[in-house]
């Protein structure tokens, strides 16, 4: 494994760094307040291409890798969680699972206006009453003829109402023996009748980003909108996880670097007891614990990433670096408010902001309890899944430049 960057690596994560640093840090504060997402952060993001980094040329993409995405997001939330958040749910939960799950047919319809940016996708797969126990899904899909019924809640769903296309996956078969085996995975278009949805507020974290609900009643779509086979809708979902929590662990590892960073910055400033905060070894510390979460998040995302390169199946190791990242950004954050004093505890600073997003990370796509049972299954060999489903294409620079 190379562990350098390639100069189009370093070209993209040049020009994301610029577009975070340059055109969201100054307003982020701001809409962080409101609650609300800044307007412009959808369509700037699409038209820089951010939005089909790793899918082909031909579907609408630019046609890079998977270590690219991983560097996307973690400079995006080296400024605000909320900017990652998207990349998340638009492309590793929605825009991956079509690419890796659809017919030529719904990569064409669907999956090019979501990699161009025209379109923004999200993921229906929690509810009210389902979060980490997908077998408790309750919302339903049921055939008639050449359609599908859908009815059912979503719950906690980021970007719900902005998106155009939602991942939605619902049961369609009740009497199924075992409940995994009765769901199944839909492309549902959130402009067909019988489909509302609404934002929350109120939220601890990542205020200046789109959380809401989705909700369908009788909602009608055509079965060609169904991804893969019926009964596959949680091996869809769960490969769909492994795609977002990449991205979430890349995200958290800019997380880190960011308080490390705002903390370096704020101790060679400082002054206490006659000289800077920074020459008093407990900060030291505090500073050198930052700098080992983030370079073995740094290493524990890379790999994932490079596995995903191969098409190899990569649950283990994307697991645990979600899994880390997100506890080790809680961490650092809580350390570099330490370190600010009170100044951290007021949105004066960036530090506070970065303490209340990351704690929304040991939650969403995967607790940090269940990605411990993930980790735990596999070295105590209780999980067999050499079988369980087919794995993303691996990357192929000529393949995924070539145009349709």
């Amino acid at each position: 494994m190379d562990f350098s960057l390639s100069p189009e690596h370093e070209m993209v994560q040049k020009m994301v760094r610029d577009f975070a640093r340059q055109e969201v840090a100054p307003i982020i504060k701001e809409w962080d307040r409101k609650q609300e997402m800044a307007p412009f952060i959808l369509p700037r993001m699409a038209e820089l291409g951010i939005l089909g980094v790793c899918i082909p040329v031909r579907y609408g993409g630019q046609g890079m890798d998977y270590i690219s995405l991983g560097l996307v997001c973690e400079e995006l939330e080296a400024v605000d969680t909320t900017l990652r958040v998207v990349m998340s749910v638009h492309m590793g939960l929605c825009s991956m699972g079509i690419l890796q799950w659809g017919t030529e047919e719904q990569k064409q319809k669907f999956l090019v206006p979501l990699a161009r940016g025209e379109k923004y996708g999200a993921f229906g797969l929690t509810e009210p009453g389902a979060g980490s126990d997908v077998a408790a899904i309750a919302s339903t899909a049921r055939r008639e003829g050449d359609e599908y019924v859908l009815n059912g809640e979503k719950m906690w769903i980021s970007l719900a109402t902005k998106a155009h296309t939602v991942l939605w996956v619902a049961r369609t078969n009740p009497e199924a023996p075992d409940p995994h085996d009765g769901l199944s995975a839909f492309i549902l278009e959130t402009d067909r009748p019988g489909v509302t949805s609404g934002d929350i507020h109120g939220k601890l974290g990542v205020r200046a980003g789109s959380t809401g609900w989705i909700h369908c009643q009788d909602v009608r779509i055509p079965a060609e909108n169904r991804l893969g086979e019926e009964g596959e809708g949680f091996k869809i979902a769960m490969s769909c996880l492994d795609n977002g929590r990449y991205t979430v662990a890349a995200g958290a590892t800019g997380l880190i670097r960011a308080c490390l960073e705002a903390s370096v910055a704020y101790a060679n400033e400082r002054k206490a007891f006659g000289r800077p905060i920074s020459r008093h070894q407990l900060v030291q510390q505090k500073i050198a614990y930052m700098t080992q979460w983030y370079e073995t998040s740094r290493l524990l995302y890379l790999r994932a990433g490079w596995l995903k390169n191969q098409g190899k199946r990569n649950t283990r190791e994307t697991s645990l670096a979600k899994w880390f990242a997100t506890d080790m950004s809680f961490q650092a954050a809580s350390e570099a408010v330490q370190i600010h004093g009170a100044y951290g505890y007021s949105d004066e600073y960036d530090v506070e902001r970065y303490l209340r997003n990351a704690r929304g990370a040991m939650i969403y796509e995967g607790t940090s309890e269940i990605q411990q049972l993930i980790q735990a299954g596999y070295a105590l060999g209780l999980r067999k899944d050499a079988t369980l489903r087919k794995e993303l294409p691996a990357y192929d620079p000529e393949a995924w430049q070539a145009e349709a």
